[in-house]
């Protein structure tokens, strides 16, 4: 085998692919749940680099637009942390689960090895009854269709719990962005795990 030329060559490449949730909005960087998430691994002694590629305002379309750009370095572990912002603006739900699906794919072409793990968002009831069933199938559908890792709602346990969120309603404040990462840290930690192990 030939050695490894530097410490990052060897470390599993985790990128976040998300919006402002992920990228931290109204927060240092330090707060936002993937350098939380670093830390952990780092206390684990894991050799892990989280990479967060979160972008306030990022919609699916606009991450799978990215995927060329951020795909030029390795990815071990893809978290796709998108959707939310389509909800919001109301864009059809088929149209969100098609952009996921092409990300996916798109992964997979390109790091044969990849684990993804899709993480569930839930839009508010203001939205209408139909609209939120068919957004919220809409991840599902994706887990059962791809076999995918799946983490069913990003801001469990902060969603509409205003302790936990910054004074829009909408983005968690330091607190909150703890939780999100245990609920994301839940579902990722066995996956490293098995990279890890795998090695």
């Amino acid at each position: 085998m030939e050695p490894i030329d530097s410490a990052t060559e060897a470390e599993l490449q985790v990128l976040f692919l998300g919006n402002s949730l992920t990228a931290g909005y109204g927060l240092p960087l330090d707060q936002a749940y993937p350098a939380l998430l670093q830390l952990w691994a780092d206390s684990l002694h894991w050799p892990v680099t989280m990479v967060n590629a979160g972008l306030s305002g990022e919609t699916t379309a606009g991450g799978l637009r990215r995927l060329p750009w951020l795909f030029r370095s390795n990815v071990d572990v893809l978290v796709i942390a998108l959707g939310g912002n389509d909800g919001l603006r109301g864009l059809p739900p088929d149209a969100t689960k098609d952009n996921l699906r092409q990300i996916i794919d798109q992964a997979r072409d390109t790091f044969a090895d990849v684990s993804i793990l899709l993480a569930g968002m839930q839009m508010p009831p203001n939205l209408g009854d139909d609209y939120t069933a068919a957004f919220s199938a809409l991840f599902t559908d994706l887990v059962e269709e791809k076999d995918v890792h799946f983490i069913p709602f990003l801001l469990e346990g902060v969603g509409g719990v205003d302790a936990l969120n910054q004074s829009d309603g909408i983005h968690p404040n330091a607190e909150g962005q703890r939780i999100v990462a245990d609920n994301v840290w839940r579902v990722l930690r066995p996956i490293l795990d098995a990279h890890l192990t795998d090695r």
